[in-house]
């Protein structure tokens, strides 16, 4: 029986590229997207109780517990199981809160993973999916485990085979307002579908470099609106292309090795947060499912 697991990590992801393709008559957006995760990581910590608490033992500023992702995914696996268990929740915070890189959500798969095992309750990787599907569009990837082409909300997932990269991650301290974005009349809703055999023919190419085809259709609302999102773009040309990941705020750039993506890092201006990162092949944690 586990009662303690610790040092389970919570990658964050970066889109490639993110795609919007439609619009449901519920208002929900159809994307096609590319996730890629990365080694940069929330660390999570869990202790087993019995008394069936659950318990987040240093809450973010701002955030009250109950509505924290990661109580909120060990509920729905405690009720959705029959678990008589609870478990103390602690949480060294890496990621930026709305940066595009998935944080919050990455915090509840790996919840949800590490109390799989920890509750010994054994669910197959499709039934956690299907449980963090109720908690945000993101987190199903993360339980998943794999980069991945993704489509429909962003949960129709399709493992691919990705090299590896080295990226410099420039948040620039700003909190972008998803809803703003997706609600904004200028929105690209109609980019034409891609398959993923023709992204892979692209993969091993420099993708960031063909944004006619490859491209986050969210940044130029974004840019338009949040004058430092666009002003970290412009940033990076002096060394490489840059796209925007997810909604915002955060900015990636691709680098050839990690010292090239060191030395830009070295230039960031102090107002922004710079992470040096490398690609990951699967989650850490993908064995926990």
């Amino acid at each position: 029986m586990y009662e303690i697991l610790r040092d389970c990590p919570a990658p964050a992801k970066l889109n490639l590229f993110l795609h919007i393709v439609g619009r449901r008559p519920n208002g929900y957006h159809e994307l096609q997207t590319v996730f890629q995760l990365i080694d940069w990581a929330d660390t999570l910590h869990f202790e087993r109780r019995d008394d069936g608490q659950i318990v987040h033992t240093n809450p973010l500023p701002g955030v009250p517990p109950e509505t924290d992702l990661t109580v909120r995914a060990a509920r729905l696996l405690q009720e959705r199981c029959g678990v008589r268990f609870g478990v103390d929740i602690g949480i060294e915070k890496r990621l930026p809160a709305g940066g595009g890189i998935g944080g919050g959500s990455s915090d509840a798969a790996t919840t949800l993973l590490a109390l799989n095992r920890m509750w010994q309750l054994d669910l197959p990787r499709e039934t956690l999916q299907a449980l963090a599907l109720k908690l945000g569009a993101d987190v199903p990837f993360f339980v998943f485990g794999r980069n991945a082409f993704a489509e429909g909300l962003g949960e129709e997932l399709h493992a691919v085979d990705l090299p590896q990269r080295h990226f410099l991650v420039v948040n620039p301290r700003v909190h972008v307002a998803t809803n703003k974005i997706f609600t904004d009349p200028l929105l690209t809703r109609d980019t034409k579908i891609v398959t993923m055999a023709f992204f892979l023919e692209h993969a091993n190419k420099n993708v960031f470099e063909t944004d006619e085809i490859f491209r986050n259709d969210m940044q130029a609302v974004v840019t338009r609106e949040y004058a430092e999102v666009a002003a970290v773009i412009d940033w990076f040309r002096t060394f490489t292309t840059a796209r925007m990941t997810g909604s915002g705020a955060s900015v990636f750039g691709v680098f050839d090795t990690k010292a090239d993506a060191e030395a830009a890092c070295k230039r960031l201006p102090e107002r922004w947060m710079g992470q040096v990162t490398t690609s990951l092949a699967e989650h850490p944690m993908f064995a926990f499912a």
